[in-house]
């Protein structure tokens, strides 16, 4: 199964990015792929910008991606409530060549902050709106917290965090494996 990873961040410590390939590494007999959102170069997204220039080809890459991949997996990073400008920026680019952005792949969602709540509002905006283009939402998880709930070498440390991360991950897993 080839899983696609990443975080909706452009920070070179983007703690989503972090998280989103650490999960990607816990499904079991996965080839993943990591991207990096700081690889996507594209103007603001404006009719004008379209018209005159037609999207940018970083965003047929990026569908490109989604395409050549079984499944993905995704670390929301929020900012002010909602998702970075960099990532909503992409999407929206994306959108624009193809609607269903997210190819009917699997995808299994995520968010974590440093902070208590662990995304939760960009979570539901995810929620919310990825089935609308075209996501296959199987599974969400929020890691609150991140800094004291996780260490990049062995993973959430909160013992029942990590017992529900595990319970995720293995749903994930049988549910994209049966439909393959």
């Amino acid at each position: 199964m080839k899983i696609l990873a990443f975080g909706a961040s452009t920070s070179s410590t983007s703690i989503n990015r972090q998280f989103a390939n650490f999960v990607a590494g816990k499904i079991p007999d996965a080839a993943v792929t990591k991207i990096d959102l700081r690889e996507f170069q594209l103007p603001i997204y404006s009719a004008d910008e379209e018209e005159a220039n037609g999207p940018p080809a970083d965003a047929q890459t990026f569908l490109d991606a989604i395409r050549s991949h079984d499944a993905l997996v995704i670390s929301l990073a929020e900012h002010n409530g909602s998702y970075t400008a960099a990532f909503k920026n992409l999407y929206d680019w994306a959108s624009r060549i193809e609607v269903e952005v997210w190819g009917g792949k699997p995808m299994l969602l995520l968010s974590t902050s440093p902070g208590g709540r662990g995304g939760a509002s960009v979570m539901e905006a995810g929620k919310a709106t990825f089935p609308r283009m075209g996501a296959d939402l199987v599974e969400t998880f929020s890691l609150p917290s991140f800094y004291d709930n996780f260490s990049p070498e062995t993973g959430i440390t909160d013992s029942e965090l990590a017992a529900k991360l595990e319970q995720v991950i293995q749903s994930f897993s049988q549910k994209v494996s049966a439909a393959h």
